[in-house]
């Protein structure tokens, strides 16, 4: 099975271990972030694996050819001239998702046990063109869905801003993005974004003509390492 991991981030949040070390490379307990992510998507049967780069991108690649590509095939997609967002880092590793398969999306800087068995089975099972891993928790923005837990909108509590781009007649709920995702090929197929552009956008874009799922999580461990604070909270788990 495919997979693509965004490990294109700058880190700043977490400088200044990131002065000298891309995001993906700082260590939770005594790996690399990025490792964790391989070797859990590999545990789950992924291994074809494409992964995008921006900031210090060279110290990712000698990572993966240190550790031979982890004994799977992983593919870079170079984005140090200019870092394109979730979307169009993904728009522009379309042809490595060639054959036709549902594929796994993901941030390398999750630290998660998701069942990614489990998250695959139901994507497969609903045909949706995508499914959100989400879960009940604070953030500043939320994912808006239906009673039958399909995409409707896109909410964003500080700025106020609210999109509803699907008309239900049900009351919406609100959902955090946990940062995976499982994908079908023909979200290709319904695209009008270009260059930089985020996944939320192009998934809000689509979502009036195509269902997209939300996959509840609540009962496993996961962190957002986007701080010092929550990487402690990933070392004390992890070490």
């Amino acid at each position: 099975m495919k997979a693509m991991i965004f490990a294109a981030g700058l880190g700043t949040r977490l400088r200044p271990l990131t002065d000298n070390c891309p995001k993906a490379l700082v260590k939770v307990g005594n790996k690399p972030m990025l490792q964790h992510t391989i070797e859990h998507l590999i545990k789950h049967g992924f291994n074809e694996i494409i992964l995008n780069i921006h900031y210090l991108g060279e110290q990712i690649i000698d990572f993966l050819q240190e550790h031979k590509n982890f004994g799977i095939r992983i593919e870079i997609s170079d984005e140090r001239a200019m870092i394109l967002e979730t979307g169009g880092g993904l728009l522009k590793a379309k042809k490595f998702f060639d054959d036709d398969k549902s594929f796994l999306v993901c941030n390398a800087d999750i630290f998660t046990n998701i069942n990614l068995t489990d998250f695959y089975n139901f994507h497969e099972k609903n045909k949706s063109i995508a499914t959100l891993a989400v879960r009940s928790r604070s953030s500043s923005r939320y994912l808006l869905m239906d009673e039958n837990d399909i995409l409707c909108g896109w909410k964003n509590t500080k700025t106020h801003e609210i999109k509803n781009p699907r008309i239900t007649n049900s009351s919406l709920q609100e959902f955090a993005f946990s940062g995976y995702q499982i994908v079908s090929p023909e979200v290709f197929n319904n695209c009008r974004f270009s260059g930089v552009f985020s996944m939320i956008d192009w998934y809000l874009d689509i979502c009036n003509q195509h269902i997209i799922k939300a996959y509840h999580h609540d009962q496993d461990t996961w962190i957002d390492i986007g701080s010092q604070e929550q990487l402690d909270k990933a070392n004390a788990i992890a070490l």
